[in-house]
Formats: C-alpha cells, structure tokens, sequence
C-alpha cells in the first residue's frame, strides 16, 4: 500500500509540471522513472527504462489546443510494471505508450470539466470574489493531480501481486513481440523529433552522425560530442571581423552604416 500511494505521489506530482511548477523538467521521464525506481528498490533499472521512455517522447509537444500522449502517467505505470514483473526495457515501453495514449483521453476529460471553473472564475472575478477565484483557480490543478495519481495508485497496487503471474502466463512470442516493438519506439520518437527540426541546410548533419555512430561504433555520447567539436568550429571559422552584427543587420546597410563588401 506504502509503496502504491508513493508511486502515485510522484505520479500526480509530475503531471503539475508545467501546470503550476513553472517548467522544471520534472515530470518528464528521465525523472519520474528514476524516482519510480528507487521506491521499487531498482535505481538502476529505472533509469535504463527512463533514458528509453525519454527517446520516445522527446518529439511530443502540445502545439495549439491539441493534447499530446500523457508520458507522465504511461512513463509511471510502464516503468512500474516493468519493474515488478521483471521483463525489462522493451515491455516498458510497449506498456508506457498505449497507456499514455488512454491517459490522453482522460487528460482531455479533465481539461473539458476545467472549462467550467474556469466559467466560475470569471463569474466570481466580476463579483469581486477573490477568494471564489482563488478556490476555482485550485481545482484544476488538483483534478489533474488525482486523473494521474489515482491510476498510477491502482496499477500499482492491483499490479504488484499479479504481474508476475500474468507475464508468466503470457506465451513467450508476444513478451518476444513487445519486446521488439517497444526496441523499435525510440526510432519513432527520433522521427518526430527530426520532423520538427529538419532542414536542407542541417541535414547533412543528421547523415554524418549516423554514419559515425554505424561505421565508427562511437556511442551516443561520443557522436553528440564530435558534434559540439563541429558547431565550435563552423562557428569559429564562420565568424569574420567586421562582419554586421544582428542589431545592424536588420537596418538597410546602403542607407545606414557602412557598406560591407565580401
């Protein structure tokens, strides 16, 4: 029970995160797994599964009025299950999505109900009430606080007593199937990613770190800093004396300054 209301606190914790909290970073999941993992004694496996969870939803952004996947809630329960049953990395993340998809539709439900504090609010702010505004300007925050909680709670408590069997009962091809499929979800969350921050001019870039990461066997970490080493020197080289700053670029240069000749 300890156990359960504690992944729940961090679950309804992390979904405040840009709510109330101003953007700390804490509800993604390279935090939230790691907490998660350390309530369930296993650190170490919680930041395997949040490094993983963080490549798949690194590209999720809410543009607009539209709502992305709840990482938050698919990032808790899925490290969480994957951790009790013991089954690894890539059930976690064939977990986490298809829970984060439900918990968006839930996430819409609260935002829908919000709209009538909001109404309240108003309402109260014309009468002068500043403490109905105060009391409407809580609720929300404290609704979408329990819409994560609460199913984080119960997945961890009716979860933790029979995972394990249930993963056991499983036939092996489709523990072998999520496995793969969930290997293959870090591609698509680079995909999304790459498909709000491609350009013709960058592109050669994305080429050469992939060429190296394949031919070279650099890691990760190697390749993102090969790349740093690259932007320092294109920056360097880039950079001319007497070149227009940003400031007296913007103005014409044949009618204001001095005309700069290449």
């Amino acid at each position: 029970m300890t156990t359960a209301l504690l992944i729940g606190l961090i679950a309804g914790i992390g979904i405040l995160d840009e709510r109330i909290f101003g953007v700390t970073l804490f509800g993604r999941p390279l935090v939230l797994s790691v907490l998660v993992g350390v309530v369930l004694g296993h650190p170490v496996e919680g930041i395997m599964i949040g490094a993983q969870l963080e490549l798949v939803w690194m590209g999720l952004a809410g543009i607009g009025g539209s709502t992305p996947p709840d990482w938050v809630t698919g990032g808790v329960i899925g490290t969480t299950l994957a951790i009790l049953s013991g089954q690894g990395v890539g059930v976690a993340l064939a977990i986490a999505v298809p829970v984060a998809v439900l918990a968006q539709s839930l996430g819409v439900l609260v935002r829908i109900i919000n709209l009538h504090f909001a109404n309240r609010a108003d309402a109260f702010a014309l009468r002068g009430d500043f403490r109905g505004v105060t009391v409407m300007m809580w609720i929300p925050p404290i609704l979408f606080f329990l819409s994560t909680a609460i199913p984080a709670f119960l997945a961890t408590l009716l979860g933790a007593g029979r995972i394990e069997g249930f993963m056991d009962a499983t036939p092996s091809w489709i523990i072998d199937g999520l496995t793969v499929a969930g290997n293959l979800l870090p591609a698509v969350g680079f995909a999304l990613l790459l498909d709000i921050l491609y350009s013709r001019r960058t592109a050669v870039f994305a080429v050469l770190g992939f060429l190296i990461a394949a031919y070279a066997g650099i890691d990760i970490t190697g390749v993102a800093l090969i790349g740093a080493c690259i932007a320092i020197i294109l920056t360097l080289f880039t950079q001319r004396d007497g070149a227009p700053t940003k400031e007296s670029s913007d103005v014409d240069s044949l009618t204001e300054g001095e005309i700069v000749y290449d």
